[in-house]
């Protein structure tokens, strides 16, 4: 991707949960499915002050952002009941019916990314599309408590979109909280480092340098286009961005590490979760980051003026792998 997107547009406040219609069966039995979001007309949200950011999110683009809505645009994300082990889904068009004309965006036609709503976990994988319009694929639901599934793809002949609904996986939920900011993750044998200092409504770079036992990675493998990938979440509402880095893999000026670079804007003054996808190696690895960003200005914030956070900020939570 040639221009990378930028951290733009995140709603104010929690999600309203407004319905539950469906049964998904997943990995440990039968999932409700809550549409949690607005549908795309006269929708109001609620605030949380003390996880949501500025007021003027929504204003930025005139709509709602990415995973915030199960409808949109006249396309609606409708779970479907499925066997056990196993989550599959629907959008349905303006007509009403399933859709089955998709775009490839980056390498994929339909991109599914979960998260629990305390962050504590987090999936991006590509189910596969059946001739009547369901997407299917072993569920990425691995552990109790309500998670948030996004749907992110381009209907042929339309524009891009991202639709979200909730699904409560059974069982005893364990609260997790959200790790401190910090300037590194480990995942396996690999470190990556986050530089930058990033500011609500300022644009900043963000770069993730990829270190495996000490030494620069610098053949990273190209993962759906690029060499890194970026979900931001903000905490709270889990508004959600995809983001790509500057340059694609072949063109004459990207490296293929140890740094991956995004240019970013955050909106709002607050915490997110970032989730950077790279592969090495053959495996497709995710290092997990805390992020606050401070308003303009603010010098009290978890980042210095390098972008590191400081030492009392605590370490990051270890990442994950994934074919």
């Amino acid at each position: 991707m040639n221009t990378a997107t930028k951290l733009s547009g995140f709603a104010l406040g929690l999600a309203a949960v407004f319905g539950a219609a469906y049964g998904v069966g997943q990995l440990t039995g039968p999932a409700s499915v809550i549409t949690a979001g607005h549908d795309s007309e006269g929708a109001d949200h609620g605030g949380d002050a003390g996880d949501a950011g500025d007021a003027g999110d929504e204003g930025a683009t005139g709509h709602l952002p990415g995973g915030l809505l199960v409808s949109d645009r006249g396309y609606t994300l409708v779970p479907v009941n499925a066997p056990t082990g196993e989550f599959a889904f629907r959008i349905t068009g303006p007509d009403g019916l399933p859709v089955t004309g998709y775009d490839v965006t980056h390498d994929q036609r339909m991109h599914l990314i979960v998260a629990r709503r305390d962050l504590s976990g987090f999936r991006h994988v590509h189910p596969e599309l059946a001739e009547d319009g369901t997407w299917r694929i072993d569920s990425p639901l691995d552990s109790p408590g309500v998670w948030r599934a996004f749907a992110d793809f381009t209907p042929t002949g339309g524009e891009p979109l991202t639709l979200g609904v909730d699904v409560t996986v059974p069982g005893t939920l364990t609260e997790r909280p959200l790790p401190a900011p910090a300037s590194s993750a480990t995942v396996d044998d690999y470190t990556v480092t986050l530089a930058g200092d990033p500011q609500a409504g300022r644009t900043a770079t963000l770069t993730l340098t990829v270190n495996r036992d000490g030494a620069p990675v610098t053949d990273l493998e190209p993962y759906l286009g690029a060499y890194g990938h970026l979900v931001a979440l903000r905490r709270g509402d889990l508004a959600y961005l995809h983001v790509h880095p500057e340059g694609t893999p072949g063109d004459g000026r990207t490296t293929p590490g140890p740094q991956v670079s995004f240019a970013t804007e955050f909106p709002s003054a607050g915490a997110y979760r970032l989730y950077l996808d790279f592969r090495h190696r053959g495996v497709v690895r995710t290092a997990e980051f805390t992020v606050h960003v401070g308003d303009p200005g603010d010098t009290t914030g978890s980042a210095d003026g390098n972008g590191t956070p400081r030492p009392e900020d605590g370490h990051g939570s270890p990442g994950h792998g994934h074919d």
